[in-house]
């Protein structure tokens, strides 16, 4: 494919109108192929009230975009499934689709890899190979939707990649993603995680979109937190807890605080209790993560009495909590290791 060709699937509606005028065409048909591209087409000949002429031009100039599934596994304990999307220059990334009974949420990648080296996780690994375009986010969520037949509701930017290190993608993304003629899926009922990088969470509130944002903390201390997650050698605790009441205040969202549960590292009483004094009045839920057993690194998920008992603690000081079930576990574990894997 030629490295100059435009992707059709970067563009919101009014932008592909105006880029359908800039190759000397009527700008309705820019609605019309937008139309299409949402509908599955996968190749101009598809669009069958578009002008040949004008398809054979956009053969010439642009590009659809659609990623190959490379593999797709069915979970034997629930409806999860797990893909690896081939990208159009053979990389290879990660995708979960979770059937609930009144929505269907998918999990997606917004970069191959990740630098931020979060000891827990495999996607950081092997560091950041490239970011992701807006297209090749967006795609993973029609093609899931073309694979089960059923319409995604629900979105989280918790796969491979930290969306804040890929933040004009991202943002790009999430206006294309809310589009009324595009998927329009509600900005409520998306979800974006991140490591703590203040100043883009800063950002981000800053523009006033309902999202919910997710902050991977992991642990009360800052120096714990070093050892756990590199990032915060950049971004003390303080930092990032002031960017999420920013970000509170911005959007009036309650902000969701990751933590995952590491046997013997961050599951004690005392950090159960420095957890509470850090988050105390703050709009938030704590969301509890087991830890995945990562081949490639040494922490191990605690008993299931320790996780409901740190649960509980929080729960009696009046800091909402949740343990986050495990879902499509016989498929793949941790975030990155299905990728891994397969390579």
């Amino acid at each position: 494919m030629s490295q100059n060709k435009v992707a059709l699937k970067n563009f919101t509606e009014e932008e592909l109108k105006e880029f359908v005028k800039s190759i000397g065409e009527p700008s309705f048909r820019g609605s019309q192929i937008y139309s299409w591209i949402y509908k599955g087409a996968k190749t101009f000949d598809d669009m069958k009230n578009i002008p040949k002429s004008l398809r054979e031009k956009l053969e010439e100039v642009s590009f659809i975009g659609n990623l190959k599934i490379e593999l797709s596994l069915k979970s034997n304990i629930d409806k999860t499934r797990k893909y690896l999307f081939e990208l159009n220059d053979g990389n290879i990334i990660e995708s979960v689709m979770m059937d609930y009974e009144d929505r269907v949420t998918v999990c997606i990648s917004n970069q191959v890899g990740c630098r931020m080296g979060c000891r827990f996780c495999a996607s950081t690994l092997e560091g950041l190979i490239r970011n992701l375009e807006p297209w090749e986010i967006i795609d993973q969520i029609l093609k899931i939707q073309e694979d089960i037949g059923k319409r995604v509701s629900n979105l989280v930017l918790m796969g491979s990649g930290e969306p804040l290190d890929n933040f004009e993608n991202t943002k790009k993304f999430l206006k294309i993603v809310n589009d009324k003629n595009g998927l329009n899926i509600g900005y409520r009922h998306i979800t974006l995680s991140t490591c703590g990088i203040a100043p883009k969470m800063m950002e981000l509130a800053d523009l006033e979109i309902p999202i919910n944002l997710a902050l991977s903390l992991h642990s009360p201390y800052d120096e714990k937190r070093k050892e756990i997650m590199p990032i915060a050698n950049a971004y003390p605790i303080k930092d990032i807890l002031d960017a999420c009441k920013y970000y509170i205040k911005k959007t009036n969202r309650r902000v969701t605080i990751e933590y995952s549960l590491i046997k013997g590292v961050n599951d004690s009483e005392k950090e159960a209790k420095e957890l509470i004094r850090l988050l105390k009045g703050m709009l938030c839920h704590v969301n509890l993560i087991p830890v995945n057993n990562v081949e490639e690194r040494d922490f191990k998920r605690p008993d299931k009495s320790h996780i409901y008992r740190f649960r509980d603690i929080l729960e009696k000081n009046n800091i909402p909590a949740t343990v986050r079930i495990s879902m499509g576990s016989d498929i793949g574990g941790a975030c990155g290791q299905l990728r891994r894997k397969h390579k």
